[in-house]
């Protein structure tokens, strides 16, 4: 560290946090911790493999779930890194840019997640509401349009964040309070004026409500046509192309409203929940979501027991 004046410190290196209270069983926290990152990244290499060896599952559906695998991968490497040096090398500390470096990916990969689900969602309520055009509206073409903008759009979102973290001063604050570098986190550790970092943050999780919103209303527009058709047998099918979108949507969302809310409402509540709130929010989804649709989704569980079958042979 660099003095700059009596008042301000130049922080270097932020210090994150394992399990608070747990610090003696953090080499036994890690097996299960790198278990669960093991299974995520395999299953979503699973399930982009699947899609991308086979012709029949070259469907705007299956395209839209790759990128949803994708930004599941995105999400565990991101956070990787510094997990595995808390639980499995007892290394805490963090470098300011890496931390910066690692926060504008967490939040961008959370942010096209989002984005990935509201698409999904529209592309359930065109499949429902309208299935004769389905494929001639949704062509590969405009899949990968859509694939390209709302991946500019999530990355553009966040890009300021790196930016407005790094002219912040921080004064001799430097623990963290999650094992990975949030932005709202590092935030309030400056000891300048980091007013423009507090109305983004606004904006980036007002970005996160919107989606939501949308996705809530693509349901309901998605009833109104289910409720609409007069066999109750097609009716059951309609949802059940839903029903694998809906446990994704529960899984990423769920998490964060949670986590919000604790931090709104719970401030006194244990460090050890805050911490283990904010690992599951980054932990789950990315292993529920490949677990969720290869049980759910008949065309791609046939096509993983077949290539598993294959190898055994």
């Amino acid at each position: 560290m660099s003095i700059i004046n009596t008042s301000y410190v130049e922080i270097i290196t932020f210090f994150l946090v394992g399990m608070p209270g747990l610090e003696y069983a953090h080499s036994w926290i890690s097996i299960p911790i790198c278990s669960v990152y093991l299974i995520a990244i395999l299953g979503n290499c699973t399930i982009l493999f699947i899609i991308r060896t086979e012709p029949s599952l070259h469907e705007p559906m299956y395209y839209f779930l790759c990128m949803l695998a994708m930004s599941d991968l995105g999400l565990s490497l991101s956070s990787l890194p510094t997990m595995l040096r808390i639980f499995l090398f007892n290394a805490p500390e963090i470098a300011s840019n890496a931390c910066f470096a690692q926060e504008f990916f967490i939040h961008g990969f959370s942010a096209l997640e989002s984005s990935v689900l509201l698409i999904m969602s529209f592309d359930r309520f065109l499949a429902i509401h309208n299935p004769l055009r389905y494929s001639s509206i949704l062509t590969t073409v405009r899949v990968a349009q859509i694939g390209i903008v709302i991946s500019f759009k999530s990355m553009l979102l966040v890009l300021p964040f790196p930016f407005t973290l790094r002219s912040l001063r921080y004064c001799k604050k430097k623990q963290l309070s999650h094992s990975y570098c949030l932005h709202q986190d590092v935030m309030k550790l400056a000891c300048s004026d980091n007013q423009i970092d507090v109305i983004y943050g606004f904006f980036g999780a007002l970005c996160l409500i919107v989606d939501f919103i949308l996705i809530a209303v693509s349901y309901i527009l998605i009833l109104k046509t289910v409720l609409g058709i007069a066999s109750k047998k097609e009716q059951l099918k309609a949802f059940n192309t839903c029903v694998s979108h809906i446990c994704a949507v529960i899984i990423f969302y769920l998490p964060i409203i949670s986590l919000a809310v604790v931090h709104r409402f719970a401030q006194h509540v244990s460090p050890l929940i805050n911490v283990l709130m904010a690992n599951v929010l980054l932990l789950v989804p990315p292993l529920m979501n490949p677990i969720v649709y290869c049980a759910k989704t008949k065309q791609i569980r046939v096509r993983v027991v077949a290539k598993l079958c294959q190898q055994q042979l």
